[in-house]
């Protein structure tokens, strides 16, 4: 049943884009994406007002780690995974740059406000080419918009085209994404304060990787910023 729900909205919103993503209800006049009440009614983590939460705990001990949060829980069954899918696998580039804006104008009074640069985790230009975009540089725009911070995206890059981390455990994701990524230039992030952006984070390894090679330039501090947090 959920999997035809599902589907029926992904045909509605084709046909009928002003429609709710996450609800399929049709939006009022200059609503864009998610109507009023899913809205209200997103599961937000807050985890951006405690600096002890589940995210930045799951880099305790693997990686220095400023800040960690993520805008909403991503938990299975919920109508709000769609948000992800659709950015993802429909290529809703104005979706993911809204909802990073969403997720900006929630960080402007926290201290993730304190930054110096958004910094979204790379794709592979291989699998740029194959979808199209990346998602988590759409997501860092209108983060990096909301927060008034520059977007730096090409000082990061992945040098190794991996496999999905989809279905793999812990220890297969982190050897999966380890010494993938490197950096064109230190002096980008030499004495800065990197956010460091991505879809989801669930284990961490993608992001961990990525801090790791930030956090190897001098007095380089990363905080992380993700729109969903999904537990294990």
């Amino acid at each position: 049943m959920n999997y035809v729900l599902s589907l029926f909205r992904d045909l509605l919103g084709l046909v009928y884009p002003d429609v709710c993503v996450t609800c399929g209800k049709h939006l009022p006049s200059g609503i864009r994406f998610i109507c009023n009440k899913c809205r209200y009614d997103m599961p937000r983590t807050d985890f951006h007002k405690e600096e002890v939460n589940a995210v930045a705990q799951i880099f305790w001990g693997r990686v220095p780690v400023k800040h960690a949060a993520s805008l909403f829980y991503y938990t299975k069954g919920s109508r709000y995974r769609r948000l992800i899918h659709v950015i993802k696998y429909q290529g809703r580039k104005d979706l993911g740059y809204e909802m990073g804006r969403i997720y900006g104008h929630e960080l402007i009074k926290s201290p993730f406000s304190e930054t110096d640069m958004v910094v979204p985790v790379p794709l592979h230009p291989r699998k740029i080419r194959k979808r199209g975009f990346n998602q988590s540089e759409w997501i860092g725009k209108g983060l990096a918009e909301a927060l008034q911070k520059p977007m730096v995206t090409r000082e990061l890059y992945r040098a190794v085209n991996t496999r999905t981390q989809t279905r793999k455990t812990r220890l297969e994701r982190w050897q999966n994404v380890e010494n993938v990524f490197k950096l064109r230039s230190v002096d980008v992030f030499r004495n800065r304060h990197v956010l460091l952006v991505d879809d989801v984070v669930t284990t961490g390894a993608t992001l961990e990787s990525c801090a790791a090679v930030l956090t190897g330039c001098a007095n380089t501090t990363v905080s992380i910023a993700t729109l969903g947090y999904a537990s294990l």
